[in-house]
């Protein structure tokens, strides 16, 4: 079972993402801020994060880089209200970029397109023989 880690500042999403989540079959870790996600992300077993961006403190786009810098290959999704933030060269390194919507099925589907094995899994394999 896939591990999936919410960051969002908002109780009430947070909680409906746990929900949904776990329905799809997921383990689902939520936090509520960018530190307690990298700190999360450091202790944990962590297959995809879906990250929010406008949050107080150290925002999406921070976490992100320091997320980043921990494990490189993380699939993270940017999950924001904001499509202005597509514009912002570090989100290009997000698995996927989503606007929030009251439908999930678009992040359910971007969740499970990041959690398929992909070309750099085989590449990795092939190296590894």
């Amino acid at each position: 079972m896939a591990t999936i880690l919410i960051v969002d500042d908002d109780d009430h999403q947070r909680l409906l993402y746990k929900e949904e989540l776990e329905l799809e079959g997921y383990e689902v870790i939520l936090t509520s801020s960018g530190q307690e996600a990298v700190t999360t992300l450091a202790d944990s077993d962590i297959d995809c994060v879906v990250l929010d961006i406008a949050m107080p403190g150290m925002n999406g786009v921070e976490t992100l880089a320091k997320m980043l810098d921990i494990d490189r290959r993380l699939p993270i999704i940017l999950h924001t209200a904001y499509p202005s933030y597509k514009d912002d060269f570090m989100t290009w390194a997000a698995e996927a970029y989503v606007i929030k919507s009251s439908d999930l099925s678009d992040l359910k589907e971007q969740i499970a397109k990041a959690l398929e094995p992909g070309d750099s899994d085989s590449q990795q394999a092939g190296e590894s023989e």
